[in-house]
């Protein structure tokens, strides 16, 4: 398996401290290069960059889309994580009382794509979901 290249997402935040406190404390996200305007994070070795932009944030539609029983936040971006870190992250985001749109679950239960979700919302309303499988071969499972 080739190894896999960072990726790099920048998005908008409409507070800037806000995105700090909530990637740096509540995710565990490192704050790399910054300046008054955007932040970097490693998140989970990739780089997302928060950019204060206030205007987009207003003008951004939150639409869904059902997937197994739930209404999808669309966009959303989010990392696969080993299942154990999955359900420490899980933990730690209730204990800290994070409103899920879709709390911790599993989707797909018994079919090759069966993995555990969650989704939630950084404080400019981004959407973000965790997931997690119990073999991640079986990221790109079909049958």
């Amino acid at each position: 398996m080739t190894q896999l290249s960072p990726f790099h997402l920048a998005f908008p935040v409409d507070n800037l401290e806000a995105a700090r406190h909530f990637w740096g404390e509540v995710m565990g996200c490192p704050e790399g290069r910054s300046t008054d305007d955007w932040c970097d994070f490693d998140f989970y070795g990739h780089q997302i960059v928060a950019h204060q932009a206030p205007s987009i944030v207003a003008r951004a539609g939150h639409g869904t889309n059902p997937v197994d029983g739930d209404d999808v936040p669309v966009p959303h971006f989010g990392i696969v994580m080993d299942m154990d870190d999955w359900k420490a992250l899980a933990e730690r985001l209730i204990a800290q009382g994070i409103a899920f749109d879709i709390p911790p679950r599993v989707r797909f239960e018994g079919q090759p794509g069966e993995q555990a979700t969650m989704f939630f919302r950084d404080p400019s309303g981004n959407a973000i979901e965790m997931k997690a499988f119990a073999d991640r071969s079986k990221l790109f499972a079909t049958e």
